[in-house]
């Protein structure tokens, strides 16, 4: 900790509004985060106040990096991708209203503003990360909660460009998405933040790493032809845009950044609010937390299956009787939940509260409270101006979004139609991709075999009906390469 304050406290001389400082900010984002954390453990001002500035330059005129490249000799426009957006510098960060850029960079500026907001408690600055988080979730994110869809710059692009098969949706940016969520539920207790966290590690983060843990994604397509993006030498020049998970990158920032995110998911699950005297539980996950409320500890043990299944059984672990209030995410994906304390139902209709159901009582050691939470197969469509999704459907069920692969299904994804009144079930094989549930269907697609060698022919021949198989889109590319595809299409059974 001694070494970490020597080295903040040095950039604090180098970086500030003194006449002899620099007047700048990081090209890369990332150390905002770091020193409202050193705020928080050393009660030190300083490190709060230099996350402040680095946040409140960011955009101001005269652009430091061109002040930066003319003191170095070089030319202010040829800095990298000669863009002040892609460093989200293109603006002040308050007059931002779309998230523009490098995605990972966006994810932790925006993580840090909320940070500086809610120790701060500027509230123009509050009103910033609510408007950039009504953009990036509302027009910008995809299915699978990855974000930036454009491989050059690693970037976002415009509102519903949101590409399938050339998504690039790096790994570390939906981590980032994961880190900007949880800080805004801290500031605002609303389920939907805790939903889009969910979905994102859920889908785009965990696509990121092997079932073995051995190899990693950097980008995490939502559709994926091996031939073609090998053959596609102009599209695909970046080394880390491949269709199989690799052992390491050049650029190895998703591996660790994997590890991290994944040992730390207890402080994600849970939260304490002392002022209202509340436990809140934002994620299923088996386990136990040890939580301190008024000055006394308390114990939440989890007991589920959950994405699998969608019981959640939580016992309340005390030393002696202790009122506070417990508050349950009912995830926005949720129909049809019931909850109950040691056995007697709930109405739900009259406790959830921005998404949460809050049971308010005086709990005594051992009480159980038991969520259920309906698990369908449910089909997901896109906003119409998503055009690459327009007649097309996704498969989700509960947190998880699920995909064809080709060694199930065979080639040719995109030929593979589902019926809007087809029947889809959904059933767990343990032996299969380390357990996963599995949803199967029959589907509709054209015989390749009768096709001939001709390019065109007159349309309406020769389908024939298939069974369909779909996986959870984090288990992808964990067997026989081949391709892979999210946006299923759908069109009517013949006859």
């Amino acid at each position: 900790l001694d070494v970490m304050c020597r080295y903040a406290d040095y950039i604090a001389t180098v970086f500030g509004p003194g006449p002899e400082q620099k007047h700048g900010y990081p090209g890369h984002e990332q150390i905002e985060l770091a020193l409202v954390k050193l705020y928080r453990v050393t009660g030190e001002a300083r490190y709060l106040d230099l996350a402040r500035y680095f946040i409140d330059e960011r955009g101001r005129q005269p652009h430091y990096f061109d002040l930066e490249a003319r003191a170095r000799g070089d030319d202010p426009n040829a800095w990298r991708l000669g863009r002040y957006d892609y460093s989200q510098c293109h603006l002040p960060v308050r007059e931002q209203a779309t998230a523009e850029g490098h995605a990972v960079r966006a994810m932790y500026l925006f993580s840090g503003m909320a940070d500086v907001a809610a120790e701060t408690g500027d509230e123009t600055l509050l009103a910033a990360t609510k408007r950039l988080w009504e953009n990036v979730t509302t027009r910008r994110m995809y299915v699978t909660g990855g974000i930036g869809s454009a491989a050059t710059g690693e970037r976002f692009t415009y509102d519903y460009d949101l590409p399938n098969d050339l998504a690039y949706t790096e790994t570390c940016a939906a981590i980032g998405l994961v880190f900007w969520a949880h800080r805004m539920l801290q500031l605002d207790p609303d389920g939907r933040y805790a939903d889009v966290m969910e979905r994102a590690l859920y889908n785009g983060v965990l696509s990121g790493i092997a079932l073995d843990g051995r190899r990693f994604f950097y980008a995490n397509p939502l559709e994926v032809d091996p031939t073609a993006m090998m053959r596609r030498t102009d599209l695909y020049r970046s080394a880390v845009v491949t269709p199989t998970r690799q052992e390491w990158f050049g650029c190895a920032c998703c591996p660790p950044n994997v590890a991290r995110l994944l040992a730390s998911l207890g402080g994600y699950a849970y939260s304490v609010d002392e002022a209202r005297a509340a436990a809140y539980v934002h994620l299923y996950l088996g386990g136990s937390a040890s939580l301190s409320l008024g000055g006394r500890a308390v114990t939440l043990a989890q007991e589920t299956r959950y994405p699998w299944e969608g019981e959640v059984r939580i016992t309340v672990r005390l030393g002696a009787e202790q009122a506070f209030a417990l508050a349950l995410r009912v995830p926005g994906w949720s129909r049809g939940a019931t909850l109950a304390v040691n056995g007697a139902p709930l109405d739900l209709q009259t406790i959830v509260r921005r998404g949460y159901a809050w049971i308010e009582r005086s709990w005594r050691p051992g009480d159980v409270v038991t969520l259920s939470l309906p698990l369908p197969v449910e089909r997901i469509e896109a906003h119409p101006a998503v055009h690459e999704n327009a007649g097309r459907i996704a498969l989700q069920r509960g947190p998880l979004v699920y995909c064809l692969e080709e060694v199930d299904n065979g080639p040719h994804l995109r030929d593979v139609a589902l019926a809007p009144d087809a029947a889809l079930t959904a059933g767990f094989e343990p032996d299969l991709l380390g357990g996963v549930a599995v949803i199967r269907g029959r589907g509709w697609r054209r015989d390749a075999t009768a096709w001939g060698h001709a390019l065109y022919r007159p349309a309406g021949a020769g389908l024939q009906e298939v069974a369909v198989t779909a996986v959870p889109y984090y288990a992808w590319a964990n067997r026989t390469p081949g391709e892979m595809l999210v946006w299923i299409r759908e069109g009517w059974a013949p006859g």
